[in-house]
């Protein structure tokens, strides 16, 4: 399997019938990554998550919706690539699922009343090592849906894009 650069969406086949659909989500022989910890995550309308990473004991991500409707932001964060602080957007259903690197930044914005996330990671969280971007960086311009986000008080506190490059250079 070659060298995964870049965010993508997973295509995974629903069978639907009178009750709905299933679908399987995650299979290691199809991705070749080793999950480690499952999490899930619940928002109303208008909440913007974001943008996190850990700056040590990375993560690489697979997102799956369960349900709602969200717009996930990544933000490529690696060291000396050429498209450091490229953005890239997904606009996701309940079964759409994206793969996102380790060296990414990570946001969403429920846009339907209610939605609920299922994440799979590679690492477990550490909390010491947990940071993130604003998720309105001046710099980034990350074109949000809503003008009046609910947010954490953490994610009103990340550092700007030009602090974390000063900072950090990348990840």
């Amino acid at each position: 399997m070659k060298k995964i650069i870049k965010p993508f969406v997973i295509n995974k086949q629903k069978f639907f019938d009178n009750r709905g659909f299933f679908q399987e989500l995650f299979l290691e022989k199809e991705i070749k990554t080793k999950i480690k910890f499952t999490a899930t995550a619940n928002s109303k309308k208008n909440v913007i998550r974001g943008m996190h990473f850990q700056l040590k004991n990375m993560q690489t991500k697979i997102i799956s919706v369960i349900s709602g409707r969200v717009l996930d932001v990544v933000v490529n964060l690696k060291k000396n690539s050429k498209h450091f602080g490229k953005i890239y957007y997904f606009l996701l259903n309940p079964g759409d699922i994206i793969y996102i690197p380790s060296y990414f930044a990570h946001g969403y914005e429920c846009l339907s009343n209610n939605s609920t996330i299922l994440y799979h990671l590679d690492n477990y969280r550490d909390a010491a090592n947990e940071n993130g971007i604003l998720y309105d960086d001046k710099t980034l311009k990350i074109k949000w849906k809503t003008k009046k986000p609910i947010l954490s008080e953490r994610d009103k506190n990340h550092l700007n894009f030009l602090e974390f490059k000063s900072k950090y250079k990348g990840l």
